[in-house]
């Protein structure tokens, strides 16, 4: 079934706010709790209603709301008395539960949560105001007025945070603007939509909402939640929408929904965030705390992401594409001629017989012997990373297949929805057919499987879960990226996807990339803007396609990138062709060479902060604000980031760009390649140096540094290079990969003496590692 929104085309994003505003439609509103059980935190909400009314004055019409009566059968109840709850999680976490249409809350699985929701934590409960309930946590404080009904967030101080915008408390010329905590029911089909009313204070910026390509602060944006393909990077559509987004006042909330979602921040009304729920109940989780705090309370729900392989981090080669096993291994050749270190070699669309046409099968007549060049190729340090799609065209020789068997999403007729059999992943059936294929190409050695697309289900499609089109859009992400990650590391013991679509918890499934960027300089900082806000909803990791995409990549721009991919948790050069630095010149080749070395020789710190990053539910590109959240000049950088904790990136954006204004919080930096010190708190001009990139690192950090190997599989742990930044002291913390595990080990640099505190590695001799000051 589909919801009553329209969809003007196939492939759009619904707006739920547009429900808003049709006269037809009957609105209700919160008038005040009918009944309130103070010590469960739950009760009823009797809803009045009303209607949106034209209203003429001084040549114009407005449509505010005003209270009416039932004109329906009078066996219909004229003011709802709907359930309403609040769950204490912890002490930082909060769930907040209201319907619009049933007597009780559904019990319902959800693939967006790690485990069963319980109640815990430590809540006082206040109720000495007969009006007010107000709950009380050493984080922050809940107060639910009961007549007009409201709530409001306080923070551990006192200061309101945010609230519920109520009719009754406008100040505006107009009462429906903005629109204020509601429902409405649609005179199309009945269904219901919510709007989810509060409050913006004057200062406060809002962040996250997946991986938007837009300006990183969401105020004055209105965002559509709804995977789309793209097909930019520089658009208002998301590959990755995600229902959490953070507050600079210190909060941040999840809609815990598949729904169509459409969030207002601001945007038709400067001192409202308005969330429109296209569904009948609202289940919004509301958490507490500074930026990190936030993120770890929302991934302890959600779920942290797992840490990849360590040759993940290495460098991916592609291109669209490599089509025969010689070019494969000329590739592989080249870069160990040109010694330039490489993990990773993707082959596109190219490797079945017919380009595009995915049947699982490397084409016999362009590739010899597939499994024994994967071998030879993994005997040089290479891994493979295979294209794939879950869209099957009549051309397609499973196409016939996929449909008797019964595996596509289907229409109520019991067709298909659309021209290409998509398979339905809500199927246990289609699950197990499809990772058999994949098992098939993992069983001959391939490392990582590429889940492109995926944004595309049918919102009018019948799907194996019960549920319509509607819910199961938004999940076709994470259960495809569940099904290529789990069979992944059933058969290879390692959590690897290369992913495009995402929902809220495919985090437990890493990586995804930005999809199909332009290679333009806007392309290049919209990338960067994107990352950060992906990373600001709980993905530790993240990576894009390096040059861009669409065409070739011009030749100044692909070397200012480069660097920047690099500075990446996750490093690919893939798109139009040549991506292969050789095909540019000795020059390039040079460059190349360097900024993928820089990679290399920083990998002790890069994989460590890989480990942390994701044990704390962090992104290892972080905004300033997430280390500096007490900074004010750190919330309004978007240029720049952190690469993991200890090291400030700021990439170089526009053509022949040498040198550039940046910001450093506060404290004292050095300069990563020329070791000048400049003091933090304010703005710097700052010249990049050999490498066309600007890094810089926190006086007082040490950060470790390896030989310069030709993969990941070569490298020497053993001779591990900590270099101080600064007169030191500090204690430093390693993650060693070992096996299928990890191993941290913990200590301390004194008088240029290395002092090993805790160690969880019994393989490492630590006499040949070593102290260099910078």
């Amino acid at each position: 079934m589909t919801h009553h929104c329209d969809i003007p085309y196939l492939g759009d994003a619904p707006d739920i706010s547009k429900s808003f505003s049709k006269l037809e439609n009957t609105y209700f509103l919160p008038n005040q709790t009918d009944y309130f059980d103070a010590e469960d935190a739950a009760g009823t909400i009797k809803w009045n209603r009303f209607e949106r009314k034209p209203r003429f004055s001084f040549n114009k019409y407005t449509f505010p709301f005003e209270e009416t009566k039932s004109w329906e059968f009078p066996e219909y109840i004229e003011s709802p008395i709907l359930p309403f709850s609040i769950t204490f999680i912890n002490d930082r976490t909060i769930r907040i539960r209201v319907s619009a249409k049933r007597e009780r809350f559904a019990d319902r699985d959800s693939l967006m949560l790690t485990s069963p929701i319980t109640a815990g934590g430590e809540w006082e409960l206040d109720n000495s105001n007969e009006n007010k309930s107000i709950y009380k946590s050493q984080y922050g404080a809940i107060t639910v007025e009961h007549s007009p009904w409201k709530i409001e967030f306080h923070n551990e101080k006192g200061k309101l945070l945010t609230k519920t915008i109520n009719m009754t408390e406008g100040k505006a010329l107009q009462n429906s603007n903005p629109i204020p905590f509601s429902f409405n029911r649609s005179i199309e089909d009945m269904s219901r939509s919510i709007s989810a009313s509060f409050s913006l204070s004057p200062y406060e910026k809002i962040y996250g909402a997946g991986e938007s390509f837009m300006k990183m602060d969401k105020r004055g944006q209105k965002i559509d939640l709804f995977t789309r393909d793209a097909l930019s990077g520089q658009t208002e559509d998301m590959y990755k929408p995600i229902p959490y987004f953070l507050s600079s006042e210190g909060y941040a909330m999840f809609y815990h929904h598949s729904c169509p979602i459409t969030c207002d921040f601001g945007y038709s009304n400067d001192g409202a965030n308005t969330v429109y729920v296209g569904e009948d109940e609202l289940d919004l989780f509301f958490f507490f705390g500074e930026p990190k705090e936030v993120l770890g309370a929302y991934t302890s729900l959600t779920g942290k992401s797992e840490v990849p392989p360590l040759w993940s981090f290495g460098l991916w080669m592609g291109r669209i594409t490599y089509k025969s096993e010689d070019e494969t291994r000329e590739v592989a050749r080249k870069l160990r001629e040109h010694r330039i270190p490489c993990d990773v070699i993707h082959l596109d669309t190219g490797w079945f017989e017919k380009d595009w046409r995915c049947n699982y099968l490397f084409s016999h007549s362009r590739f010899k012997d597939a499994k024994k060049m994967i071998s030879d190729l993994k005997m040089d340090g290479y891994h493979i990373s295979l294209w794939q799609i879950p869209y099957f065209t009549p051309s397609n020789d499973l196409y016939k297949e996929i449909v008797e068997k019964g595996l596509a999403i289907t229409n109520a007729n019991g067709g298909l929805p659309t021209e290409d059999a998509i398979l339905d992943f809500s199927n246990p059936k289609t699950v197990n057919w499809y990772q058999s294929h994949i098992k098939n190409l993992l069983d001959i050695g391939v490392s990582a499987i590429k889940v492109d697309f995926g944004e595309a289900a049918p919102v009018q499609g019948q799907y194996a879960s019960g549920k319509s089109g509607w819910l199961e859009h938004n999940l076709y992400p994470l259960r495809y990226n569940k099904a290529v990650s789990d069979i992944t590391k059933a058969v290879t013991g390692d959590s690897i996807i290369w992913g495009r679509s995402a929902w809220a918890g495919s985090q437990r499934y890493p990586v995804h990339w930005g999809g199909d960027v332009e290679n333009t300089d806007n392309g290049m900082i919209a990338s960067l803007r994107a990352g950060l806000s992906f990373g600001l909803t709980g993905f530790s990791f993240w990576s894009h396609d390096i040059g861009g995409f669409v065409k070739k990549s011009p030749r100044e721009l692909y070397r200012r990138w480069m660097p920047f991919g690099m500075l990446t948790s996750h490093s690919r050069c893939h798109g139009a062709p040549p991506k292969e630095p050789w095909f540019y010149d000795e020059e390039f080749v040079r460059d190349f060479r360097s900024a993928v070395e820089l990679k290399y020789k920083l990998m002790p710190y890069i994989y460590t902060q890989a480990v942390l990053s994701a044990k704390n539910g962090l992104p290892m590109l972080r905004p300033l604000f997430l280390e500096y959240p007490s900074d004010p000049g750190s919330w309004d950088v978007e240029d720049q980031y952190l690469f993991g904790a200890d090291l400030l990136v700021a990439p170089l954006f526009e053509e022949e760009e040498t040198k550039r204004n940046i910001y450093l919080p506060p404290g004292n930096w050095i300069d990563y390649q020329t070791n000048r010190k400049y003091q933090g708190g304010t703005w710097h001009e700052i010249e990049s140096g050999d490498i066309p990139i600007i890094i810089l690192v926190k006086e007082g950090t040490v950060i470790a540094h390896i030989p310069i190997a030709q993969s990941t599989h070569d490298m020497d742990w053993s001779q591990i290079n900590l270099v101080a930044y600064g007169e030191t002291n500090s204690e430093w913390i390693i993650a060693l990969p070992e096996k299928n595990s990890r191993k941290l080990v913990r200590g301390s640099i004194k008088n240029r003496r290395i002092n090993i505190i805790e160690s969880e590695s019994t393989n490492i001799n630590f006499e040949n590692w070593k102290v260099t000051q910078a």
